[in-house]
């Protein structure tokens, strides 16, 4: 018996307007706006990203993070800080990934294109 992944949770002092900033970066929609917590997918399908309300903001680096492929790493690196994400250094060094922050301070990477 294998499990199915349902969902990623990430904790999140604004859970609606997080969301909001995720779902746009993804193309994905909100499916669910609770108080509980707000959820997005791309369709109706799994996986989801749920985001749930803490009290406390983000103090330590992420232990698990989205790592995003665009067609064009530059144009979307380009696109992710207008919409507010912002570069942060977490020490990974001269690599070929960008590492942003979300709003919220969560780091995600934007790799380069794959090479066909």
């Amino acid at each position: 018996m294998t499990s199915v992944w349902e969902s990623l949770t990430v904790d999140a002092r604004d859970p609606a307007r997080l969301a909001r900033w995720w779902a746009e970066a993804l193309g994905y929609r909100i499916v669910s706006e609770k108080p509980s917590g707000v959820e997005i997918r791309q369709s109706d399908r799994s996986p989801a990203i749920f985001f749930g309300p803490v009290t406390e903001g983000k103090v330590r680096k992420n232990r698990l993070h989205l790592d995003l492929r665009p067609a064009d790493q530059e144009a979307e690196v380009e696109r992710l800080v207008d919409m507010g994400a912002r570069h942060v250094d977490i020490g990974q060094g001269d690599v070929e990934w960008t590492v942003l922050a979300d709003p919220e301070g969560n780091e995600f990477c934007v790799l380069p294109a794959r090479e066909e």
